[in-house]
């Protein structure tokens, strides 16, 4: 069996952003990096696999610059055989469709049985780069997923729905899952595992090797919410707390005459 699992660096969520000088992007300089969290997911999920399968194989993906082999290197100590690091500096500037389209050109020639990715990424957050690709491709995929068997060939996955409800999914291999948060717990690499995967396979393939189609939408602009000011509490009895809402709405937004 083979298998490819698809990660994203991206900043610590708790560090201070500021926008890029174009204003379509975060600034880059100044930031902890880590593994997007429902990648970790997806990593744990596939290294599972990996040693219920005999002969299983895996690699992990990566777009980005050559900080991003670092992260991938977690991958790699995390149990993964390899990895393949497409080199892109302006990764950040590509739409789900274009990173997308360049992890199907990788993989469509080799044969991957089953392919993992995060339910999304932290900070674009779009949640369409998995459907893409397995729509590319041409297998199915199973989204959002919370819990994940393989048996005889069958998977069987258990996606979130919305209300707490989770739908039973089954299919055959090749087929494309992504991975919500808690569908597992990722395991910490130990030290003689972070030793193995500094002699692991990490090739790295110019972006220009794989990125063949035009981009479908682009980010005019980033900015930060307004703020607001706070909350008004009225308090008194009824007719009174009326008479006080009308007053403000006439005062304040206009809505009333």
């Amino acid at each position: 069996m083979k298998i490819l699992v698809c990660i994203k660096q991206v900043p610590d969520m708790e560090s201070k952003f500021k926008l890029n000088s174009e204003g379509n992007w975060y600034d880059n300089s100044d930031l902890a990096w880590r593994m997007n969290e429902y990648d970790e997911y997806a990593v744990e999920q596939a290294v599972q696999l990996k040693t219920q399968v005999d002969e299983a194989d895996l690699t992990v993906l990566s777009i980005g610059p050559d900080r991003v082999k670092e992260m991938m290197k977690k991958a790699l100590a995390m149990g993964c055989d390899r990895g393949a690091h497409i080199s892109d500096d302006d990764s950040f500037k590509k739409d789900p469709y274009e990173i997308a389209s360049i992890i199907a050109a990788f993989a469509k020639d080799k044969e991957f049985d089953l392919i993992f990715t995060g339910m999304q990424s932290q900070d674009r957050g779009s949640g369409q780069v998995g459907v893409l690709v397995a729509e590319t491709l041409g297998i199915p995929s199973i989204t959002t997923i919370v819990d994940f068997a393989f048996a005889a060939g069958q998977i069987t996955a258990k996606r979130e729905l919305e209300g707490g409800i989770k739908a039973l999914i089954k299919t055959t291999a090749p087929a494309l899952l992504t991975c919500q948060l808690g569908l597992n717990t990722p395991r910490y690499p130990t030290l003689p595992n972070i030793m193995k995967a500094k002699k692991k396979e990490l090739l790295s393939i110019p972006v220009a090797e794989l990125h063949k189609v035009a981009s479908k939408q682009e980010t005019a602009r980033m900015y930060f919410p307004e703020k607001r000011g706070g909350g008004l509490v009225l308090e008194g009895a009824v007719g009174n707390l009326a008479d006080q809402l009308i007053k403000i709405l006439k005062d304040k937004t206009g809505v009333l005459a």
